[in-house]
């Protein structure tokens, strides 16, 4: 049997979430963006869920994420604060190291499970 390990890790506010990899490719989106609504469309949200997903990140850190400028004529949109760039990056690094400290794990179990087909 052929088979590989999918891993989501989510972090929870009481029982709400609040952190996972959907809210990560977001922010690391909007980084390059500069726009919520153009960051929302390059990952495949609608632009309310997007703003939503921030709210909610923002509410559970206690943190703003991003630096808002309204009006004028160029609408210049948002920018990540130098907290929400930190907080990127120590998640990141976090989700990448919670995975390869399963592969161990993962590999000794697919070969158990291969020996227990092969009985």
């Amino acid at each position: 049997m052929d088979m590989n390990l999918k891993i989501k890790i989510y972090l929870e506010d009481g029982s709400d979430k609040f952190m996972g990899i959907g809210v990560l490719w977001l922010l690391q989106a909007l980084e390059g963006e500069s726009s919520l609504r153009a960051a929302a469309a390059k990952t495949g949200i609608s632009y309310s869920k997007a703003y939503n997903m921030v709210a909610n990140l923002e509410k559970a850190t206690g943190h703003p994420m991003v630096e808002r400028r309204h009006g004028g004529h160029e609408r210049n949109g948002v920018t990540l604060t130098d907290y929400a760039k930190q907080f990127i990056k120590l998640y990141d690094c976090f989700q990448k190291n919670c995975k390869i400290l399963l592969e161990k794990p993962f590999e000794e179990f697919r070969n158990e499970l291969k020996k227990l087909e092969e009985a």
